[in-house]
């Protein structure tokens, strides 16, 4: 499966990202497309959620639907409205945290339910009523190091409150959390803590739309000084972001979604991740979003280097393979003699021989050379790419197959327009 968007059979977003027991799992939300008498048209719609995990963050499992609007006892199952949620673990026990709106003759707005399983997976069940003292959206909990539970959430402001330690009730009043700007909506908290230090991450409309920014602070519920942008407004204009951020292997990476699946209805998101870094004195550096993403590609997967690491001035375009099923995700076009792509951290075994092959088109004709970016003059090989209007699997012997991970540059050589699919060697 590609990088940027993790997931490509489904829209994702509000990525909560958790490591449980080695494995990253991904507890997102999930649009779909409202239809007449089910959600709102034009507007979000959501009626469960599903669970993802992950040992490389390259292969991802859909583990299925793990909560949805008609399962949960107090929630109105016509409401389409299963927002932002979280899970966390605690003495053997995985908690997720959800928002959605009650049944009629509840108050209105958003509640935050809760539902129990012994498996980060599942099967998770719903209890009966949502947490008291806490209408709005977006929660997020955290356990500190002294075992004292939190949980955070947006409600046009940041707020928070201590949780008891059955994780179902509040354990304090709930506070406005301080230190953030004054104007513009705020909403999807998600706090996290690194050498001392507590970040509150959030989105913010400091303009028109989202952007990612963040506030320090030496205690979990501030006041909080704020600390700069973690990431721009979206280029594409996606209107909302969300994010959370962990440490995996020694690497920090934000989760975080855009509208690459559907760039004309901002409603239905994919969610995406990027490494992150800190300065050294502890404030983080922006992130800037990649198609590329994370992890380590095999060279025997498809690789898709339309989700490429970077790409010459001109001569290449990215496209959709099927623009009514956006699902079958995109190719790519190099349409100027030289014009590449660079698609970084493929992984090859030790063999020094085989075969690449290439799912391409050309109604010119043309030639691609692969080779890696340590060894630009070491041609892996010249693919010819026939003449013609149908999508073909060309496959070549290796002129020299790399080793470990290496970093693969395609180039278009002589004139001509070729598309590419994927690529993959054997």
């Amino acid at each position: 499966m590609a990088q940027n968007p993790l997931i490509q059979n489904q829209f994702t977003a509000d990525p909560s990202a958790r490591v449980f027991d080695g494995k990253v799992y991904l507890y997102p939300s999930h649009d779909i497309q409202a239809t007449p008498g089910h959600g709102k048209p034009g507007w979000f719609c959501m009626q469960d959620y599903h669970v993802f995990s992950s040992s490389n963050l390259t292969d991802w499992t859909d583990h299925g639907v793990i909560v949805s609007q008609n399962k949960v006892p107090w929630a109105d199952s016509a409401a389409y409205s299963m927002w932002a949620p979280d899970c966390i673990e605690r003495a053997g026990k995985y908690y997720f945290y959800f928002p959605t709106t009650a049944k009629p003759g509840n108050p209105k707005g958003f509640s935050v339910g809760v539902a129990i399983a012994d498996k980060p997976y599942g099967p998770f069940v719903p209890q009966p009523l949502p947490i008291a003292g806490i209408h709005g959206i977006d929660p997020n909990v955290q356990i500190d190091k002294d075992g004292q539970a939190y949980i955070y959430w947006g409600q046009g402001n940041l707020y928070g409150a201590k949780l008891k330690a059955n994780m179902l009730e509040l354990a304090s009043e709930p506070v406005k959390l301080e230190g953030f700007p004054d104007k513009g909506l705020k909403e999807g908290p998600y706090l996290f803590e690194r050498k001392g230090i507590y970040y509150m991450t959030y989105p913010h409309v400091a303009n028109k739309i989202e952007r990612l920014e963040y506030a320090m602070s030496d205690s979990p519920l501030g006041p909080f000084k704020y600390s700069g942008v973690l990431m721009d407004e979206s280029a594409s204009g996606c209107w909302t972001n969300h994010q959370s951020i962990i440490e995996f292997k020694n690497q920090w990476y934000l989760f975080y979604h855009n509208d690459d699946l559907s760039p004309s209805f901002d409603k239905n998101r994919a969610v995406r991740a990027d490494s992150l870094f800190f300065n050294e004195d502890g404030t983080i550096r922006k992130v800037v979003p990649t198609l590329r993403g994370v992890g380590v590609t095999g060279s025997s997967k498809k690789i898709q280097i339309d989700r490429f690491s970077a790409k010459s001035a001109d001569g290449v375009e990215v496209g959709f393979l099927d623009t009514v099923n956006k699902f079958k995700g995109w190719k790519i076009i190099f349409s100027k003699t030289n014009s590449w792509v660079k698609y970084n951290s493929v992984f090859f075994g030790k063999k020094t021989t085989g075969h690449i092959n290439i799912n391409a088109c050309s109604t010119t004709g043309g030639t691609l050379s692969v080779s890696t970016e340590d060894k630009p003059d070491k041609i892996i090989a010249n693919l010819v790419i026939p003449k013609g209007n149908n999508w073909n699997v060309v496959k070549k012997a290796v002129l020299s197959m790399p080793r470990g991970v290496s970093n693969l540059i395609i180039q278009l050589k002589g004139s001509g327009q070729v598309e590419v699919d994927w690529i993959s060697f054997e």
